[in-house]
Formats: C-alpha cells, structure tokens, sequence
C-alpha cells in the first residue's frame, strides 16, 4: 500500500492501474468509480484506520477491453506496472507508473476507432487570437494553426472534434471551450512562447524553426509546446515518430462554422445515425487509413483549383483505364499501416503488425505495376511516393513466421533460419519429446512396471510417475519428487541434467527472440520517414478509388472548375436523399452568377426546398474535396465560404432560445459572407412575431444580396419576399411545386421559376394526421384571415414602413430619453445625482 500512496500522490487526478500478479488492482475512490464505470465487482482487502480498503480489480490479460471502456468515458488511466522480475525480487517487486492513457494519447489498436483520428489539441491565448495545435499519436502527426477570432476557433474545433483539448488554467474560456468533453487544465506558465520554442527546440534537435514556417507564430509555437509536454509527460517516453510541425492555414480550405457542419451533416446527425450522412454515403474506402483520410478531406474542401483538378483528373483516369476495381481488389489485403508504423516507432507493435506489414510491403509491386501504365501526374506522383521498400519487405517475409501469434511474450515469431542460435535452442525442446518417449520406454523395461510414466508440470518440472502399489519396484537412484494421493513421483540425475538442458533452452530461445525483436524494430526505425510517405500514399490511392467506385454506381460526375464567378448545375441530386429513397429522385438545376446572386424559394412544406438547398452545398463540397459529384453536369467559379442557417432549436447550455440561436446564426452569415460564399437561409424569422419576422427576413435578404453580395438560397413562407425579385436586384423566384388531387396533395420536388401561389399548410398538417375537425376548424379561420386581409392588406415592406404601428419594437425608448441617456456620465454622479437623473428619465418614457 506504500507503493500505491506514492504513484497515487503522483497521479491524484486519473484512475490508477496497480498491478499485482495477475490483476490490475484500483482502491479506495479509484475502486468505488471503477466499479460503478465497469460493472465490476467491489471487494474490500485488508484495513487501514480501522477500516477496510475497497478493491477491485480487471485481468491484465484482458486489460484492454476494460480500458477502452474508460478511455471512452473520458476518463483516463496510469499504468503502474511490476518492474522486477517477481522470481528474482528480494521483498517487494518494483512498480512504477510506465505510461498514462489519455483519450487524446491512446496510440493502442484496441482503444482506437480505426475509422477516426484520435486527437489530441492545445489552445494558447493571445492578444492577437488563439494558436492551436494537434497530435494524431497513431498516425504520427503534428499540425498547428492560428486563429484571430473565437469563431474562428469554434469552428477549428468542430472540424477537428478533438478527444482531449488542454488550455490554461485561466478565466475568460469561451463557454464552447470551457465545456468540451476532454478538456483539461494546465499550469499558465506551460502556454509561455518563448520557453515553447526552447522545448520544441530540444524535441526535434533544431537550432531554429524556420524549416518548419512557425517562426512569426508564437501562439501556435506555444500551443505546440503545452501539447509535447503533455505527450511526454503522459507517454514517459521518446516520440520518434513526430518528426516535424505542418502549418494547416485556414486561407487554404472553404470555411465551415460548426453550425454548418451540423447543418450539412456532413458525419453526424443528431439522432446518432451516421448512416444516413454525407460519409456513410461516401465512405466506399477499403481500409481504415483511407476512411480516416476521407474523413478529413471531408472536413477541410480546398480552395486550390490546382490541387483539386489532378485528383479530378485522376479518378477520371481510374474510371476510364478500369484500374479503380484491380486497385481496391489489391487494397483488401492491405491492412492500417500508417498506425502500424507509429506503434512501431513507440516499440508497442506485436507481431502481427509485423506480419501485416510484411504482407502490405509485398502488395508494393502490384500496385505500382497497376498505376505505371495510367496518364495521371497525380497518381504517378502517388505511384512514386510509395518508393522501393523491397529490402524491409524481404527482411520481413524471411523473418516473421505466415502466422505470428498476438503477443511477443510467447514466442514463436520467428521462422526457421533467421537465426542460426534461435533454431539450435529450438531443437534442443523439439527433441525433447522424443527424449522423453524413450525414457519411459526405457524405465518401464528396467522396473518392470508397465504403468511408469514420464510426465512434466509447470511447478515441479519433469518426473517418473509410479502408482503407490508398486512404488516399492522403484530404483533406488530414484529420488522422491512429490508425493501424490494414488502415486509416487520421482526424478533421476538423468532426468535432472535433461529438465535443466531443456527448460534453459527454452528461456534462452525466449530471451534470443526478444533480443532479434528490438533488432527488428530498430531496423524498421531506421527507414520510418519512406515507409510513412508510403502509408499515407497507399491511403490517398484508396480515397481516389473510392471517389471512382462511387462515381460509378452513382452515376456522379465529374464537376469543372472554373476561374469565372458563378455556379451551374444541371441536374442535381441529394446524394443522401437519393441513397435512401426507394423511389427515383427528382433532380433540379441551380444557376447563380453576377447578375443572379439570390434565389427566393418559395413553396409547400415538405416540398423539398430545404433539400434543395442542401443538395447544392453538398454537390459544392464533394467538388472541392476532388470527388465527382450528383449532377449531370457542374461548373463552379471560385468559393471561399459555405454557410448555413437552418432548423433551430434551443441552447439551453448557453442560456438561448430558438430565435436567439437562429438570430446568432444569421449574425454570424451577415458578418462573414462575401461575394465568393455560399450562403444557405432557412425560414429566417419564424421564430417571432409575423412583422418583426418578416422584417428581419427582408432585412437579411436585402443585406446578403446588395451588401455582402453572396450566392444565396434563401427558403421562405413570407410571401412578400418574392416581391423583392426586381428588375437590376440580383434576386430571382422560384418555387417547388405541389398539385392536389382530390383530397391528396402530391409534392412534385420539381424546382421552377417564379414564386409559389400557395403553401398547402392546411394540407400537410392533414397529412401529419391533425385530427380532421381541427384541420377544418384552420379552414374556416384561414378564410376569415384571407378575407381581412384583402379588406386591410399588410403595410408595404418598404424601409420606410418598418416600423409600423401595429406593434412596438423591444429595443424603442423615445428619442429624448435617448438623449437624456447619452449626456450621462455615471462615473461623475453622487448618489443623489444618479437618483434624480433616474426620476428624470422615468417623466421622458
């Protein structure tokens, strides 16, 4: 229990894993929490003040599945291991903590989703912004950014959806910081630049960083400090496999805020189905790199029109050559190798990633034979990327046996003839059976006893069994080994020299196949930096095949980029919708450009509008990640920004109601859209009164086209928008149609130009099943309605009428209250005078 108190005053903050024999024992709180956390049992070992010390405890064979469980609770662990060799330790064995499992530094197969990064992320605080950096441990990646605003950094963190995020131990967090899961605070001092650049200094061996393009970034040079020291404090030992910092600029990528994200439902919805996203349609790739990679294109569309093109141009050279299915043919007996190689570099791989290596590094030449022949620079730049690894794979093939077992600790890894002193240890046990036949054979002829066995267990070793009625046949240079219920057991000088030749061959075997293990890894290390650029070219070849594959079954196309404001579509289609609906999907053109900027939808609920909408963000989207898209045809100038509003819902977290999140929301477009986003506006204005909705939403639209001037969809049921589609204005109609048929309404989706004549409210509202004496009930009201405002139609929507006197405005004191107001210097009043100036303001409300 000392040993426990010390690493545990170490360690106060995370669960303790103390190892005793067998087991990982927890105590005391950590027990009580494990307990409850893992549905094991709470036992009670020993006392101390009197009472007993709560217990309990997981197999260290099995540790695994446990920790995973915990680690996906957000909770983390310290490993506090038996150092000593128990049967060499005089007293107590040595324990002490190796490493501590945080969600964001699990680098283990069995804690890993293997189709999403585990991160790991650090924000420093700056008067100029926030640097950010992040760490995928398993895949060996440091990256960094800076950010001026805390949007800015909202949206960073809903696209990276980091598992742990460190900040300082400071006031002021946003509360979208501040309530992460996974976060975690530090000391100030650790988020200091200047002491920063000294550590990552030390980290990678450099007198500058320079090479690196972080020099002018001392928040991002401080960020990436607090993460390292994170890294090496929790991992206790060397990272050899984050071997540089990449600065990912935002300048680069179309910007997403976490509202679209959410929105677009690009790999989450809110019902926990990712089924039915944009990546559960998308996602075709065969290995778990590769959907990794996918993943983060998805999150980060480029703006790079170069870059985009060649891989445009290279899934259409898959499609055309028929290299795509030979390809992903190949691919599946690829196994992870990017985190294959990090657990490599961090000396936790077992055998059998060696084996997957081995055998991915074998599958090198078919590829590269199936890319050689294809006119694409990309994916000769790809084919050239994988590079020449045939002397690892031979090392491999000849070292590793077909089938390793899973842990090195049992040997048997190595095939026969890799090592000559391996195999003659190995002989001396594999003979030792056939030793052992001929003994008994043997023995049984010289005593006469035809039931004499030669047998062996792990606690006495090897002996000459004889039953206890003819026990006294035994020799009398046979020694009395153990005495059994039915039988004596017995070792000879023969026997004895045998059990030492053999049990120290096998420890020597044992011990000569640990030694050739590290010999193997440090080989491997010492060309880690090829075989990485190799992992991550394996996994950009399959993203592309995907992108083919699903071009192909989909009937996708292949979009043009163009340098020309403007966004043509031609028959578009929801990928999503389209992937589930049983019944064909209508498709619908979209033409923005200089003098079409905004489109005012109009139409039935349920008609398809939103839809429509998102059908065209994500056919914009899957363009700039360089995949083809669901259009006959798609030709898009530049875009900087993708940004939507629709559906609310409140944010009880943050104290908002539905209109306040969807007033946020709208803010955050009108401040941040230009002429080359791409704007998606939802039923702006629902959320309160008819007038004050109506102008805001004429508000907004009239901002989005004259003033921020972005491509704009904007769906509505205020009839009284269309009339802003006037000529020179930049705005058009256009309406999703719906015909009644008797008593059934039948939505068309089919999108045409002009504003709608009805909204069918009524109808739907029949259709969700409204009991029908209410639905008749609305009719007869609805006509009341038409005809008062046919009698009193509603004021013009112009500037000037905005303020009409049906209602008064929240924020409208009266213009000499205002006044009053501003002539105040509340710094300057005495009471008194602060009292009266009350009271005169009070007469001027």
């Amino acid at each position: 229990m000392k040993q426990f108190f010390a690493a545990k005053a170490e360690h106060p903050d995370v669960l303790l894993f103390f190892r005793m024999g067998d087991f990982y024992e927890l105590f005391y709180d950590d027990a009580r929490k494990a307990a409850r956390l893992l549905d094991i049992t709470l036992t009670q070992r020993g006392n101390s003040a009197g009472q007993p010390i709560p217990m309990a405890g997981v197999p260290h064979h099995a540790y695994e599945g446990y920790l995973a469980r915990l680690v996906a609770l957000g909770e983390s662990v310290a490993i506090c291991e038996q150092i000593g060799d128990p049967a060499l330790a005089k007293g107590l064995v040595e324990r002490k903590v190796v490493r501590i499992v945080t969600p964001g530094t699990v680098t283990d197969e069995a804690l890993l989703n293997e189709r999403r990064d585990t991160l790991l992320l650090a924000v420093a605080r700056g008067k100029s912004g926030f640097g950010i950096a992040w760490a995928d441990l398993a895949a060996g990646r440091l990256l960094v950014n800076e950010v001026a605003s805390e949007d800015a950094l909202e949206a960073e963190l809903a696209r990276l959806e980091p598992a742990e995020t460190l900040v300082a131990d400071e006031e002021g967090w946003p509360a979208f910081v501040a309530t992460r899961t996974g976060m975690r605070r530090r000391a100030p001092w650790l988020f200091d630049a200047d002491s920063g650049r000294r550590q990552l200094l030390r980290f990678f061996g450099l007198h500058d960083l320079s090479g690196f393009g972080i020099e002018d970034k001392p928040l991002a040079i401080a960020a990436a400090a607090a993460l390292l020291g994170y890294v090496e404090e929790t991992q206790k030992q060397r990272l050899p496999h984050l071997t540089a910092i990449a600065v990912e600029s935002g300048d680069g990528a179309i910007a997403m805020n976490a509202a679209t994200r959410r929105h677009l439902e690009l790999d989450t919805r809110v019902d926990g189905d990712t089924r039915t996203t944009l990546l559960g349609v998308l996602d075709s790739t065969i290995t778990p790199m590769g959907g990794r990679l996918l993943r983060r294109w998805l999150h980060r569309p480029l703006r790079d029109r170069a870059t985009l093109r060649l891989r445009h141009q290279g899934v259409a050279m898959l499609i055309e050559s028929g290299a795509a299915e030979r390809l992903r043919e190949t691919f599946r007996a690829l196994g992870d190798l990017e985190r294959i190689l990090s657990r490599i570099a961090l000396r936790s791989a077992r055998p059998r990633d060696l084996s997957t290596l081995r055998d991915g590094l074998g599958l090198l030449p078919a590829a590269r034979a199936q890319l050689q022949p294809l006119d694409s620079p990309r994916l000769r730049a790809l084919c050239d990327e994988l590079g020449e690894h045939d002397a690892h794979a031979h090392l491999l093939a000849s070292a590793i046996v077909p089938q390793p077992p899973v842990l090195a600790r049992d040997g048997g890894i190595f095939a026969e003839g890799y090592d000559t002193e391996l195999d003659e240890l190995r002989t001396l046990s594999t003979h030792a059976d056939q030793f052992l036949v001929d003994l008994e054979a043997r023995e049984r002829a010289a005593t006469g006893v035809a039931t004499l066995k030669v047998g062996y267990n792990r606690v006495h070793g090897y002996y000459i069994e004889i039953s206890k009625g003819q026990s006294d046949k035994a020799p009398t240079h046979y020694s009395r080994r153990q005495t059994l219920t039915g039988a004596e057991r017995y070792i000879t000088e023969e026997l004895k020299q045998f059990e030492d030749k053999v049990l120290s061959a096998r420890e020597r075997a044992l011990a000569r196949e640990r030694l050739l293990y590290e010999q193997l890894l440090d080989a491997l290390n010492e060309r880690l930096e090829p075989l990485k650029r190799c992992a991550a070219a394996l996994s950009e070849l399959d993203v592309l095949g995907c992108f083919a594959e699903r071009a192909q079954s989909l009937d996708w196309a292949q979009p043009e980029l163009v340098d020309d404001a403007g966004i043509r579509i031609e028959r578009g289609r929801h990928p999503v919708v389209e992937a589930v609906r049983s019944e064909p999907f209508e498709p619908n053109d979209l033409v923005l450009d200089e003098s079409r900027r905004m489109l005012v939808i109009t139409g039935p609920n349920m008609g398809g509008k939103s839809t429509y909408m998102r059908q065209n963000a994500l056919i914009v989207l899957l363009a700039h990640i360089g995949a083809f898209v669901p259009a006959s045809r798609a030709v898009l100038g530049p875009i900087d920004r993708i940004l939507t509003r629709i559906g609310a819902g409140d944010d009880l977290a943050r104290g908002q109601s539905t209109f306040m999140v969807e007033m946020s929301e709208t803010s955050y477009i009108l401040h941040h859209a230009s002429a080359q986003s791409l704007v998606l506006m939802d039923e702006i204005g629902r959320g309160t009164s008819t007038y004050d909705g109506l102008a805001l939403a004429e508000a907004c639209a009239r901002r989005l086209a004259n003033g921020n001037r972005a491509y704009t969809l904007f769906a509505t049921h205020y009839f009284e928008l269309t009339a802003l589609a006037e000529p020179g204005s930049g705005i058009a109609n256009v309406h999703l149609d719906a015909v009644e048929h008797g008593d059934a309404l039948v939505f068309m989706h089919a999108v045409k130009d002009g504003p709608a004549d009805r909204s069918f409210g009524l109808q739907v509202a029949a259709l969700a099943g409204l009991p029908r004496a209410v639905v008749q009930q609305a009719r007869g009201r609805l006509a009341e309605l038409e005809q008062s405002s046919r009698d009193a139609p509603l004021p013009s929507m112009a500037p000037e009428a905005l303020d009409a006197p049906q209602q008064f405005g929240l924020f409208a004191p009266s213009s000499a209250a205002m006044d009053a107001l501003a002539a105040i210097d509340p710094d300057e009043l005495t009471p008194k005078q602060a009292l009266e100036a009350l009271y005169r303001l009070k007469g001027l409300s």
